[in-house]
């Protein structure tokens, strides 16, 4: 099993202004910052990469967000890969469903920048610890 790259994050969001954001708040804590615009790309970046973490959009073409958090946590290979879901979708819908697909957090749109950080820091620690 390989290790995640500790200081490479995906970010999966089919809006670039949105993923342009969060790039932006997580280079600045000194993360390498690796973009996916649909499902199926964030699912081949997560595959080749490793990620320590992926900061996943829930409604992206193809597959959602939480159908990649879903093969994530089926893979022992992935097993230490983080998750933090990103959406509209409303935030009870958001942080009742996000667990049950195996999600370490949820964040709601809009967002305070430094909430997404703070919650990324605590999403890789608890992965960290194992």
């Amino acid at each position: 099993m390989s290790e995640p790259q500790a200081k490479t994050l995906l970010v999966a969001d089919d809006d670039s202004e949105m993923r342009r954001l969060v790039r932006r708040a997580l280079e600045k804590r000194g993360y390498t910052i690796v973009e996916a615009r649909d499902g199926e790309e964030a699912l081949e970046r997560i595959l080749e990469l490793k990620p320590a973490a992926v900061v996943l959009d829930v409604m992206m073409p193809g597959l959602t967000g939480w159908e990649i958090c879903k093969y994530i946590r089926s893979h022992e290979s992935l097993a230490g890969v983080g998750v933090l879901m990103l959406t509209a979708i409303g935030r009870t819908v958001n942080e009742m469903t996000s667990p049950l697909y195996g999600a370490d957090a949820a964040l709601d749109k809009p967002f305070d920048v430094s909430e997404l950080v703070e919650t990324m820091e605590k999403v890789l620690a608890a992965r960290a610890e194992g």
